[in-house]
Formats: structure tokens, C-alpha cells, sequence
């Protein structure tokens, strides 16, 4: 398929509270090196300030980031900083708290409550913002309950630093939890074509009745070694021959198959290459068939 004048409208949208967004987004991750945080090498600064602002020619109006997305010379919110502000009027732009990486690339404890106002502010300050227009809350897993740290955020919702809530790496009972202190706009888990997980598949089903967007992460990476391979293999297959059939690759068909789960799951692909920007976005276009679905979907249901 050729993804030359495809944008993000072919996608369509759906709102995070009140803010409309195109279902077909941007995760910021990818945009500080050629691995994830400080692995990898440090990505060309130009070459990244220009997927940004390609990604806005392209009509995305949603980019996922957090202030612990950096590598030892790259910061993804400084990153989208230089490239875009003074920001479109129509940008969303997505952050998250909770995990904390000290300065010299390493994860530190987890956030307590009362830390959350300082992870707030430092997204502020490096986006250049006086308010973040989402921030979602990621649960770590030494926090079975989220209530505590919610609250604090919802406390910084009625100060104003925050317009609204989401909430990450969760199970339905943390949504509730979360919905008895404050709205929330977003999930976002991982979730993917080869990750079957009854968990957050009943996460999507609840998201979906209650007009919830649902975001996930880590949708286009296949499955790594061990249990998962033999249904990753599979799914490689099916994924190829659908690939084939709408000339397109691997990855958009991944990228199409997450946004025909509901018209409340947005896409965040992320990537730090202007071509497969434009590959990603131009997967908002690719409409899937009953049948393709039911193919792609067999060997997720003999592994689920």
C-alpha cells in the first residue's frame, strides 16, 4: 500500500475526556535512542526533532511520552520541546509518573504519593507547559493498591497542573479503585496480537462499555523467548500472508489489527525513522476483513 498522502484521519478519533484525538498516535519512547531508556546508541537530534514534526504534517494530534524516557544525550520531552512548541492548539500530549530513573540512566525506588507532585512538575518543566493535558498513573508491581497515589494526582487535577487522569499497567479492579477518587480518560497496558491475556482483554471489554480509551503499549513488538515463542511464530505466519494481501508490512497489519479492537483503542506506535513514521500511520487506513480478523486471531485463541 502506499502511505504517501495517508494521515492520521484515516484512523478516526475518539476523546480523552474533552480533548479529541486521532485513534492513530505517536509514542515519544524510540525517539531518544535505538533501544528503549539508555540502552542502545543516543539518536541523531535532527533526525528526531524531524519525526516530530513530520508526525504533525501527518495529522497525529496525540504523542505519548514521560520524563523517564531519556538515553545518556537524548530527553523525549525536551525532544518534543524544541520540535513543536509553541504547540498546535489540537496537540494531546500524554505523560506518565510512578517509575523514576536517577541521572545517570538507572531505575530508582518508585514514586511514593507525595513524590508525584515532583514527577509532575518535572514533565512540566521540560515540555514547557502549565499544565499536562493527561498523566497517567503506571502501577508498579510493589503497589497492589493504586488509591494512595491516584489521589495525589487527583489533588494535582484540582490544582490545576493536571486537565485529566489515566492510569497504566492495571487490572479491572485498579480501575475501579481508581474511578472512586476521579474520572479517568485512558488506560494503557500492554497488549498485543501475540500476548494473549484474558486479564486485559476483560481491561478492553470494560474500557469499551464505559467510553474509557484504551491505550496499548508494546503493540507492534512480537513476543519474546520462551512460553510466548511458539504462538509469536505463528502469529508471524498469519500476520505475513494478511501482510501480503494488502501490500503492506508485518507491523502495519499489527498496527491495523490493534485498531480494530474497538473504536475506543488509540495506537502509539513509536519509532525514531521518518519512513516507518509514515509506514505506521498510513496502517490507520487498513480496514481488516471478518475473515482476516478470525485469521489473525486463531493462534491467539489456541494460546489464550
Amino acid at each position: 500500500m502506499s502511505s504517501q498522502t495517508i494521515t492520521a484521519d484515516a484512523a478516526g478519533t475518539w476523546k480523552l475526556g474533552d480533548l479529541p484525538v486521532r485513534r492513530l498516535g505517536f509514542g515519544a519512547m524510540r525517539l531518544t535512542g535505538s533501544a528503549a531508556f539508555h540502552l542502545g546508541t543516543p539518536s541523531d537530534r535532527d533526525r528526531s526533532i524531524a519525526v516530530l514534526r513530520k508526525a504533525i504534517d501527518l495529522g497525529v494530534n496525540h504523542i505519548d511520552t514521560a520524563a523517564f524516557y531519556f538515553s545518556s544525550l537524548r530527553s523525549a520531552n525536551e525532544l518534543i520541546n524544541s520540535a513543536l512548541a509553541p504547540y498546535p492548539d489540537d496537540l494531546v500530549i500524554v505523560t506518565k509518573v510512578g517509575p523514576h530513573r536517577t541521572y545517570d540512566g538507572q531505575w530508582g525506588t518508585s514514586a511514593r504519593p507525595e513524590d508525584l507532585r515532583g514527577h509532575v512538575e518535572e514533565n512540566l518543566r521540560q515540555l514547557g507547559r502549565d499544565h499536562l493535558d493527561v498523566v497517567n498513573l503506571r502501577r508498579m508491581p510493589k503497589y497492589d493498591s493504586i488509591a494512595e497515589h491516584f489521589g495525589a494526582l487527583a489533588e494535582l487535577r484540582e490544582a490545576g497542573l493536571i486537565r485529566h487522569l489515566g492510569i497504566s499497567n492495571v487490572e479491572p479492579r485498579h480501575l475501579a479503585e481508581a474511578q472512586a477518587i476521579a474520572p479517568v480518560v485512558c488506560v494503557q497496558n500492554r497488549y498485543a496480537l501475540d500476548r494473549p491475556d484474558p486479564v486485559t482483554d476483560e481491561l478492553l471489554r470494560i474500557c469499551g462499555e464505559q467510553g474509557i480509551a484504551f491505550v496499548p503499549f508494546y503493540a507492534v513488538a512480537v513476543a519474546g523467548e520462551g512460553a510466548e515463542r511458539g504462538a509469536a511464530t505463528a502469529h508471524d505466519e498469519e500476520v505475513r500472508a494478511v501482510a501480503r494481501a494488502h501490500g503492506a508490512s508485518p507491523a502495519q497489519i499489527r498496527i491495523a489489527w490493534t485498531l480494530h479492537q474497538g473504536p475506543h483503542v488509540l495506537a502509539i506506535p513509536g519509532t525514531g525513522n521518518p519512513d516507518h513514521l509514515s509506514e505506521n500511520v498510513a496502517a490507520g487506513a487498513i480496514r481488516l476483513t471478518d475473515g482476516e480478523l478470525n485469521r489473525l486471531n486463531g493462534p491467539r485463541s489456541a494460546a489464550g
